[in-house]
């Protein structure tokens, strides 16, 4: 993984570039953590050798693990940084293409890296805060204010 501070304006914005064998989740948590992001919002394209993604079943409050074995186009990914105690946390969702033109979608659970990952991380200034969800099971970030 590489990266490069691109922008050091009222929030920081990153270039960050994962190389085959990367795993995204991994590298992208050590490099929240490493800057010590509290709220930051994340795109990326690139292609993984596989991955996992998760799709949440409301009756059981798990994810459904879904590996995806073929080689993929990261068509899109998104994703947020929240802490969740005093870590950051990540959460990204994935549309990966497949050969034949087909799209699977869904949090993204595992990402191998094959041959690139291009991501733009933008800090926020706020810090954002994830608190457990009694309803849902989930860390979901908490806002303090609330709409009338």
């Amino acid at each position: 993984m590489h990266y490069q501070l691109i922008d050091r304006g009222d929030t920081r914005t990153w270039a960050i570039v994962l190389e085959t064998g990367d795993e995204a989740n991994a590298c992208l948590l050590a490099f929240a953590r490493e800057q010590h992001l509290s709220a930051a919002h994340l795109t990326a394209i690139g292609a993984f050798q596989r991955a996992v993604l998760g799709y949440f079943d409301w009756n059981t409050k798990n994810y459904k693990r879904n590996p995806v074995d073929d080689q993929v186009e990261v068509v899109s990914l998104i994703g947020d940084v929240a802490l969740q105690g005093d870590q950051p946390k990540l959460h990204m969702h994935a549309v990966l293409g497949q050969s034949d033109g087909r799209a699977l979608g869904g949090h993204l659970l595992e990402g191998h890296v094959r041959p690139t990952l291009e991501v733009i991380v933008t800090e926020s200034p706020a810090h954002l805060k994830r608190r457990h969800d009694p309803t849902s099971g989930l860390a979901l970030i908490h806002l303090d204010q609330e709409l009338p």
